[in-house]
């Protein structure tokens, strides 16, 4: 079995999961691109790891659009994503807020009808290691 870290940006919320993640998809919807501001979220999924809050667990809250099933767990000072066990039969993990390494690669582009008109071509965008002057 495989233990994963992770923690927010401030440092105030740690957790592990214990186990193996079952997909990575990184997802194109509406409520994905809203609630990380980006092109597409990157989430881990597992149907059997279990997640353990090492501290800061009372900073972590949630919040579920209403009418959807779509959820996004976050730390309450200073907004990072978290991992979400909303879903009774699956735990999601947003791949950025693990401090260990993610040792497999997206499963799978999903809800690309949603995609945005920008996240196109983004091979030719020029590269820079650190922020250009």
């Amino acid at each position: 079995m495989t233990d994963h870290f992770g923690s927010c940006l401030c440092g105030t919320v740690k957790f592990s999961v214990k186990g193996e993640f079952d997909s990575f998809y990184l997802c194109h919807c509406q409520y994905c691109q809203k609630d990380t501001g980006s092109a597409h979220a990157a989430n881990l999924f597992s149907n059997s790891a279990k997640l353990v809050w090492q501290s800061g667990a009372d900073a972590v809250t949630s919040f579920t659009l209403p009418g959807t099933r779509h959820n996004k767990s976050f730390c309450k000072l200073c907004g990072s994503a978290l991992p979400s066990a909303q879903m009774a039969d699956v735990l999601v993990v947003p791949a950025g807020c693990l401090d260990t390494e993610v040792n497999m690669l997206p499963t799978a582009h999903i809800f690309l009808s949603s995609k945005a008109a920008w996240d196109e071509g983004l091979a030719e965008v020029p590269k820079f290691e650190e922020r250009p002057d």
